[in-house]
């Protein structure tokens, strides 16, 4: 008997039975978690499998997506837009303990110093501290330009590339920062263009172009074609543009894609052209100079794009002399 009980015993205590996913002795595999006794149970033959199961969940309960959010007691989700990608601690500046009570001063004086080589040890390294430099201005560069989240962490993504490739070496960092946000925004398809983003960064556009065709040979990037029907809209909120006016240019354009005109040029002379085209059909009185001016392009390029246009698509238009002097 003792034997018997023995080796029931070690039957019972091995650990692989804790994970079996079938029932012992019907080999069914439909088994019923019941979390409020903490067993498992065959649902065909009633074998109890487990008397104990661990809750995993929390301990708290929750009715409305509100309650959840403010009861929950995780931490931010990794972000590459932090130097540290989030998962440093910071030691607060309210010299309180948990109930609120002032620290003593020795124990101030102690929190003042951890502190100080808490936030030494944040950026110790020379690539730390460039990333701390790095960030900080792309979140600056970020939310004057007005790019998503999801464009910001491409941006990241992208100048952490460069900082491992060494491209930064000898190069300015805010230069680095604005090529890599406009290739996130050419790779998302936003419109921006270079000119909005080295003007935000009081960078040259010369260097920023430089920075940028830099990160396309050595990063290998793929960039994809700018398409004009993306600027529309942009140029359109400018001027105060109806939107049945903008579908109309977003059709001229989509001919010219159909006929191979519009490749090799400007995208947004392209679209700022359209948009005029489809003003003077629609009987929207505008300027080929609000046009240009809203479109970051010369007169000379709206002109230039409008006749060719009007040629190529045979647009019959009345007689603009007017409009095309002032």
């Amino acid at each position: 008997m003792r034997i018997t009980q023995v080796n029931i015993t070690k039957e019972v205590s091995k650990p692989h039975q804790r994970l079996a996913d079938k029932c012992p002795e019907c080999a069914s595999k439909n088994l019923v978690h019941d979390y409020d006794s903490g067993e498992t149970i065959c649902g065909d033959c009633g074998l109890v499998l487990y008397e104990q199961m661990l809750d995993k969940g929390p301990e708290w309960r929750a009715f409305t997506l509100q309650e959840k959010a403010s009861r929950s007691r995780v931490g931010m989700p990794t972000s590459y837009s932090i130097h540290d990608k989030g998962l440093s601690t910071t030691i607060s500046q309210i010299d309180r303990d948990a109930y609120g009570r002032k620290l003593p001063l020795s124990t101030r004086l102690q929190m003042w110093r951890l502190r100080k080589w808490q936030i030494r040890s944040r950026v110790h390294s020379s690539v730390d501290r460039n990333l701390a430099q790095a960030m900080a201005e792309l979140e600056r560069l970020s939310s004057k330009v007005n790019i998503s989240l999801p464009i910001k962490e491409k941006a990241a993504v992208a100048y952490r590339k460069a900082l491992d490739k060494g491209l930064v070496r000898g190069r300015s960092i805010n230069s680095i920062v604005a090529a890599a946000i406009y290739a996130a925004c050419r790779k998302s398809g936003s419109p921006k263009t270079l000119r909005e983003i080295s003007e935000a960064s009081l960078v040259n556009k010369k260097d920023v172009a430089r920075c940028y065709r830099l990160m396309l040979q050595e990063l290998d990037f793929h960039m994809p074609v700018s398409d004009p029907l993306t600027f529309i809209s942009k140029i359109a909120e400018k001027n105060g543009i109806s939107g049945k006016t903008q579908g109309a240019a977003i059709e001229i354009l989509r001919d010219a894609r159909q006929k191979r005109f519009s490749s090799g040029k400007d995208p947004m002379g392209m679209a700022a052209a359209a948009l005029y085209i489809a003003c003077i059909q629609h009987n929207e009185k505008i300027t080929q100079k609000d046009i240009a001016e809203a479109a970051g392009v010369t007169e000379v390029t709206v002109r230039n794009r409008y006749k060719a246009l009007k040629k190529q698509l045979k647009i019959e238009l009345p007689d603009q002399k007017i409009r095309l002097i002032s």
